[in-house]
């Protein structure tokens, strides 16, 4: 069973092209493109991962990052976002974030750093 990814972002290009490296990496993909969404689909996916992004319509990730740490308090969310602010990451950490990823990410970097984040590392550095 392959693992699977939460998918969180407001924009439709940026979950398409996600979701094409990351099923080519192998990984079962479920999408939502707002925070309530997230947490809908959290709730009923059960996903091993999630990334997602910081600023969407309706609902800060940073609030849905910690709604998800109150739904299950080991879920790994990795933020993936364009915000390359020190304190963003800072916060983001402080939140319980698993990881932080700038974009544009290589797909190469997405795919590594789910791989640490599942393998129980952390790819903070």
């Amino acid at each position: 069973m392959s693992p699977k990814v939460l998918l969180v972002d407001d924009s439709g290009l940026a979950r398409r092209s996600t979701r094409r490296v990351l099923e080519q990496a192998g990984y079962d993909v479920v999408e939502a493109e707002d925070g309530l969404s997230a947490l809908e689909r959290f709730a009923v996916d059960k996903p091993d991962v999630v990334l997602l992004d910081l600023v969407m319509k309706g609902m800060y990730g940073l609030d849905v990052l910690e709604k998800l740490r109150e739904m299950d308090p080991m879920a790994r969310v990795i933020v993936v976002t364009a915000d390359v602010q020190t304190s963003s990451r800072d916060m983001v950490q402080a939140a319980g974030a698993a990881g932080f990823i700038n974009k544009p990410a290589p797909p190469g970097e997405v795919v590594a750093t789910i791989e640490q984040v599942l393998k129980g590392t952390t790819p903070w550095n």
